[in-house]
């Protein structure tokens, strides 16, 4: 087992519930970014309550999916924008996530004020009807033509981990591989 190192600014974490991650094995690290995307059952706010205090504690940022009273309620560092989005919420004043698929989904991401876009598929996944992926070289080339900080996101593991030295890219985003391996997250923070 060799060591691995990935150096980023910046780690995006997603969570369909406060349940799929244990904050206790990540150590405190400002570099962490929690988004919270629930798309089916709401949790309490009580357990959200408890949940983003913890985020706090660990110097993590909480961001809220798609739903400005939650964050505002939670107080949450910022608001994610999925990709079928389309509502403009950059009047309000708070930090814009964005995600996007294709070139129309990163533009309509800028205008509507997000500083970070998270751009899906890095490397090939397992999903269902999600066989396209950019790759490397096609990722480096959007980012640098785009003028943005985008954010690589899918097909990300154990095996393909070193490849992302070679991204251009300040941060990286993880979901189902945490879920699948927690250990990964000691190698990453």
């Amino acid at each position: 087992n060799s060591f691995m190192f990935i150096i980023k600014n910046n780690y995006y974490l997603y969570i369909e519930n406060t349940k799929s991650i244990n904050l206790d094995l990540i150590r405190n690290n400002i570099k962490i970014s929690i988004i919270y995307r629930n798309n089916t059952i709401l949790e309490s706010y009580e357990k959200l309550n408890i949940f983003r205090k913890k985020c706090r504690i660990k110097k993590f940022k909480f961001y809220i999916a798609n739903n400005f009273k939650l964050a505002k309620y939670l107080k949450a560092d910022g608001l994610y924008l999925s990709s079928y989005n389309k509502q403009i919420y950059s009047k309000y004043g708070y930090n814009l996530i964005g995600s996007a698929h294709t070139y129309r989904e990163l533009y309509e991401k800028k205008k509507q004020g997000c500083n970070t876009i998270i751009l899906s598929r890095l490397f090939k996944t397992n999903y269902e009807n999600k066989k396209s992926y950019l790759g490397i070289i096609k990722f480096n080339l959007i980012q640098k033509s785009s003028l943005m900080n985008l954010i690589p996101l899918g097909g990300i593991n154990s095996k393909n981990l070193l490849k992302l030295n070679l991204v251009k890219s300040k941060g990286l985003c993880l979901m189902s591989e945490l879920k699948k391996k927690p250990a990964i997250s000691n190698r990453l923070f």
